[in-house]
């Protein structure tokens, strides 16, 4: 059962509720989740999930498999639990994200080739050592926990008539979707060269795809298959090219003051491309700052 109330009482006043924003701009409101600790929404779930283990879990440690920024967040949330935490990386992984996942406190292993090899690596950890998995897109716990950033939207915008936000895996729409239960449309932004989430619900199951975006916290090599079987049916799907990621990134930087990542800014580069609707009753998510500063000065300067 995917209980994000319940998850709320959990994390409560152990992360920021994160302001909502209006955007005249681009004709909607946005939901700045990249003020929440460690920088995305991803400390949401992940503490969810670390406060739910038994003693003898807590006592193996916890692994997680990530691009940067659930690592970044299983990381503190482990650090604040009092649990060891291993995270699975790969070599082409963000140095900051991994940098700032060892500053939590977390053992980093960047030794895998790829994401998909790194997968199995957490996989591997996880039975020889008996560490728990802290999945960032399978786990129910990660999406009710995730699923707290909706009840906040309904709260600031009781008549929210859509939410846009940026998918990777589907650990965050899918708890999106649980909690707004049917009282908002919710359409999940990909990026055109990162399709894991739209191949999964065409496909009815989780396969692998592909991907080379600049938006890396949006690239997993697959969803999460329960991810899938939430919103199935009930979410819209949209993709971005890798010049529309940039030019929301550019956006939201010039227009909003929001210095968020090329993932972040995925939703609303949707919006602003014209492929989803504006409104005052829109709401876009924007998760998700953490960027080299060399990379984010090459994207606002082209």
């Amino acid at each position: 059962m995917i209980d994000v109330e319940r998850a709320r009482q959990t994390i409560e006043g152990r992360v920021h509720r994160t302001p909502m924003l209006t955007s005249a701009a681009l004709g909607a409101r946005l939901k700045a989740e990249l003020f929440q600790k460690t920088g995305s929404h991803k400390i949401r779930g992940a503490l969810n999930c670390i406060a739910s283990l038994t003693p003898e879990q807590r006592e193996r440690g916890v692994v997680t498999w990530s691009a940067g920024n659930h690592a970044q967040a299983v990381a503190y949330a482990a650090a604040l639990e009092g649990v060891d935490c291993l995270a699975m990386m790969w070599a082409s992984a963000s140095a900051l994200k991994a940098e700032a996942t060892r500053g939590y406190g977390a053992t980093v292993d960047v030794e895998a080739s790829d994401p998909a090899n790194a997968y199995d690596r957490a996989v591997d950890v996880a039975e020889r050592e008996g560490r728990f998995f802290v999945h960032p897109h399978d786990d129910p716990h990660v999406i009710a926990g995730n699923g707290t950033l909706a009840l906040e939207i309904l709260e600031d915008v009781p008549a929210v008539s859509t939410v846009v936000v940026g998918v990777g895996g589907g650990g965050l729409v899918s708890g999106i979707v649980t909690a707004l239960d049917g009282r908002a449309r919710v359409v999940a932004v990909e990026p055109e060269q990162a399709q894991a989430f739209k191949a999964g619900l065409d496909a009815g199951h989780s396969v692998p795809v592909e991907t080379n975006t600049i938006a890396d916290g949006l690239a997993p090599p697959f969803a999460g298959d329960l991810a899938l079987q939430i919103c199935a049916g009930r979410v819209e799907s949209v993709l971005v090219t890798e010049d529309e990621i940039a030019e929301g990134m550019r956006f939201l930087y010039a227009r909003a003051k929001l210095a968020c990542e090329p993932a972040g800014a995925a939703a609303a580069a949707a919006v602003l491309a014209g492929k989803v609707a504006a409104g005052d009753d829109v709401v876009v998510v924007v998760s998700g700052g953490n960027v080299l500063a060399q990379r984010a000065a090459a994207i606002l300067a082209s």
